[in-house]
């Protein structure tokens, strides 16, 4: 049996339906199976190598077949690998809770898993509603969110989400929400601070709970960085107006820290950059370093014992997954947050993130570039067609589809959003393996908006 890169394309492309994908696509661009990887590479079935300059979908934190994961997963395979976690429990669920709960913003004292970010949102959202229910006040079933914002792709999260693409063509089957204006700062005026701008921005929440608290069960946002939205960003500033706007209101602030979490924006979480607690924080991707499916919902003791009562009365939380606190899931995320601790890997990031900073701002000079933001391991580059317009290319043109493939030749994994070019690499990656990412993504805008 052929064994080369074709061949397993050949294979797949006869049977797999592959996703956030027009497969039709894969006539003209080519599709790339993947052997191994180690560190921050991968390489295909002939022996080219990719710099994975996204963390594969921004879930990889400590690189790819990393020793001391793979240790940590194998010894609890060899243990047990899955039970029921209702009524049964297991060991590296009570010291992930543990460990948890110990990390989290202070207060954040329950746990409950499912088995990916739009499952955690899903939760989130149930729970708040049952909660108001739970206590009396079953009028507060809305959700108010951001314009712009990503929650992830089933109903419910689909439903308190904001980007269109994902969004439009489902509309009919999904609830109705309160949705204002993102406090997005690519937006702001000449010479408007970020935090001005966000705090202006900020009156159109506070007009939307002062109408609508009644009703509403709970806000819910992405602290900090909107990702699939174009990796938009907004002072932390916001997150403070939010909560004490929230307290006011009586309405749950959910923060869907799955994709910023776990030291993507600079610290552990990004709620942390503003000082507040959220009532219910999502969390998956770099929860078990992008080893398992797992996610979780941190929320307060008032939420669970809002839930906690006689049978008979039939307040229970009766969401589930068969994969729950999945053991060896629980014991890459243990595996994983021992890094944290061991290694001083914020510490180490700052660095990281000065060198990624330093070499991506050089890109704001293209002229097609009207801007280069940044909030820790995150860097972002803005295609414009016209930069002092700020005029978009259409998205049509598909620009960054050309530096993705241009990139992949030079064998780095890029995978813009549209017209941003971002850089969301792993915790491992070296100053040298920075440096090539970004001049590679210097090469491709050349390439891609040379016509």
């Amino acid at each position: 049996m052929r064994t080369d890169n074709a061949a397993y394309v050949e294979r797949d492309l006869a049977h797999v339906w592959h996703p956030c994908t027009q497969m039709k696509d894969h006539e003209h661009v080519p599709l790339i199976p993947i052997r191994r990887g180690e560190g921050a590479w991968l390489e295909d079935f002939e022996g080219k190598r990719y710099l994975d300059a996204i963390s594969s979908w921004w879930v990889n934190l400590f690189g790819h077949a990393n020793p001391r994961i793979n240790a940590a997963v194998r010894a609890q395979l060899e243990r047990l690998e899955q039970v029921i976690l209702a009524g049964f429990t297991h060991e590296p669920v009570i010291r992930l809770s543990e460990a948890l709960t110990a990390v989290a913003p202070a207060g954040l004292t329950r746990c409950f898993y499912a088995d990916n970010g739009s499952s955690a949102v899903e939760v989130a959202v149930k729970m708040s509603f049952h909660y108001w229910r739970n206590v009396g006040r079953g009028e507060k079933r809305r959700f108010i969110t951001l314009s712009n914002s990503y929650h992830g792709e089933t109903l419910g999260a689909l439903a308190v989400g904001n980007v269109e693409l994902y969004k439009d063509i489902y509309q009919p089957l999904l609830m109705d929400v309160i949705t204002v204006p993102s406090p997005d700062c690519y937006e702001r005026d000449s010479g408007e601070s970020w935090a001005e701008h966000t705090r202006r921005k900020f009156v159109h929440m506070e007009a939307a709970l002062q109408r609508h608290a009644h009703e509403t069960a709970a806000v819910i946002l992405e602290p900090l960085v909107q990702c699939a939205g174009g990796m938009r960003m907004y002072d932390p500033v916001y997150l403070t107006l939010l909560r004490a706007a929230c307290d006011r209101h009586q309405v749950h602030l959910i923060a869907d820290e799955i994709a910023v979490g776990f030291g993507r924006t600079g610290t552990m979480f990004a709620c942390e950059q503003a000082g507040i607690r959220p009532d219910l924080m999502c969390l998956s991707k770099g929860l078990t370093a992008g080893y398992l499916p797992l996610s979780a919902v941190l929320t307060t003791e008032p939420v669970y014992a809002a839930f906690y009562d006689e049978y008979v009365t039939l307040n229970a939380f009766l969401h589930s997954h068969s994969f729950t606190g999945n053991p060896l899931a629980c014991s890459a995320a243990l595996a994983c947050l021992e890094i944290f601790r061991s290694d001083g890997v914020l510490e180490r990031n700052r660095a990281l993130s000065a060198r990624l900073g330093e070499r991506a701002r050089a890109l704001q000079d293209h002229p097609h570039v009207a801007e280069v933001r940044q909030r820790g391991m995150i860097v972002a580059a803005e295609l414009v067609r016209d930069k002092a317009a700020r005029e978009p290319y259409p998205w049509q043109q598909r620009r960054g589809l050309a530096i993705y493939r241009h990139a992949l030749s030079r064998g780095v994994l890029l995978r813009p959003v549209g017209n941003v070019v971002y850089f969301m690499p792993p915790y491992v990656i070296t100053p040298e393996e920075i440096d090539l990412m970004v001049e590679v993504a210097r090469e491709g805008i050349e390439l891609a908006t040379c016509a």
